[in-house]
C-alpha cells in the first residue's frame, strides 16, 4: 500500500503521463483560485468562515509541500530555492492566523513556479497552439502580473491596518500602478520611514523592471519560428536569415516589410 502511494506521488509530480498533467492543471487552478480568494477577502471583515477556509487552504498547501519534499531527489537544493520558502511563508499565512493574511500574496509565486516547470510548459505547447506561437509574450504577461501582484501585496501587508489610505488590495494596487507608471497623483502615500523606504524601493527597482516586462510584452525580443533546415526555433523579430545555419526564414513579422 505504501509503495503504491509513493509510486503515485512520483508519477503525478515527476512523470509526463496524462494523469500527471491533469493533476498539474488542477494544481494550477487551485493556485489561481486561492489568489482570487486572497484578493476578495481583503475587502471584507474576516469571519470565522474565512478563517476556516484559510485553514483548509493551508492544510492543502502543506500536503502539496510535503509531497514535493518526499519526491525530491536533492532536498538540500530544494530548500535553497526561493520558491520553496515562498511556499513555506504561504503555508504559515494560511494556517496560523497570528501571521496575518498579508503574506498570502506570496501564493502567486507558486503559480509562477508551476508555470515555469518543464512538464507543464511542454504540455501547454502541445495542447494550445495559441500558447505555442506566443509563449514569450504570455510568459512575459504572467511575469508582469506576478510582479504587480507581489508588489501590491507587499504594500498591503505592510500598510494595511495603520495607513487609512490602504484599506484593501484595490487601494494598494492603485498606489502600485500610479507609482510604476510614474503617474504619481499623490492622493495615496505611504506613511512613516518604512513607507517612504518602500516607496523608494518600488520606484527604484520597480519602474525599471516594469518597463522591461512591458517592453517584452508589446515587443518580444524573439519570435518562435522553426527553421526548415536546422530546426532552430527562436529568431530575432526582424530576422530574414537563421543565425545558426544561414538559411532564409520567412517570419510573419514586421521584418518582412
Amino acid at each position: 500500500m505504501a509503495q503504491r502511494f509513493a509510486a503515485t506521488l512520483h508519477e503525478i509530480y515527476e512523470s509526463e503521463t496524462d494523469r500527471a498533467h491533469r493533476f498539474r492543471y488542477a494544481l494550477l487552478a487551485f493556485d489561481l483560485f486561492t489568489i482570487v480568494f486572497v484578493i476578495a477577502t481583503s475587502f471584507v471583515v474576516h469571519t470565522p468562515l474565512i478563517e476556516r477556509l484559510d485553514m483548509v487552504f493551508g492544510v492543502l498547501i502543506l500536503m502539496d509541500f510535503a509531497a514535493r519534499v518526499y519526491v525530491t531527489q536533492n532536498r538540500a537544493r530544494y530548500f535553497r530555492s526561493f520558491a520553496t520558502w515562498a511556499d513555506i511563508a504561504a503555508m504559515i499565512s494560511f494556517i496560523a492566523p497570528l501571521a496575518g493574511e498579508g503574506l498570502g500574496f506570496l501564493r502567486i509565486l507558486r503559480t509562477l513556479r508551476l508555470l515555469h516547470t518543464y512538464q507543464l510548459m511542454n504540455r501547454l505547447r502541445q495542447d494550445f497552439t495559441f500558447f505555442r506561437r506566443r509563449e514569450e509574450v504570455i510568459v512575459a504577461a504572467i511575469n508582469l502580473l506576478v510582479f504587480i501582484f507581489v508588489t501590491t501585496g507587499l504594500i498591503y501587508a505592510l500598510e494595511h491596518g495603520h495607513n487609512p489610505n490602504i484599506r484593501n488590495y484595490a487601494d494598494a494596487l492603485y498606489f502600485t500602478i500610479t507609482t510604476l507608471t510614474t503617474t504619481g497623483f499623490g492622493d495615496i502615500t505611504l506613511e512613516g520611514t518604512t513607507g517612504r523606504l518602500l516607496s523608494i524601493g518600488v520606484m527604484f527597482f520597480g519602474v525599471t523592471l516594469f518597463l522591461r516586462l512591458a517592453q517584452v510584452l508589446f515587443r518580444p525580443s524573439k519570435v518562435r519560428f522553426e527553421c526548415k533546415d536546422c530546426g532552430l526555433l527562436l529568431h530575432d523579430a526582424d530576422a530574414t536569415h537563421c543565425k545558426h545555419c544561414g538559411a532564409t526564414v520567412h517570419i510573419e513579422t514586421e521584418g518582412q516589410y
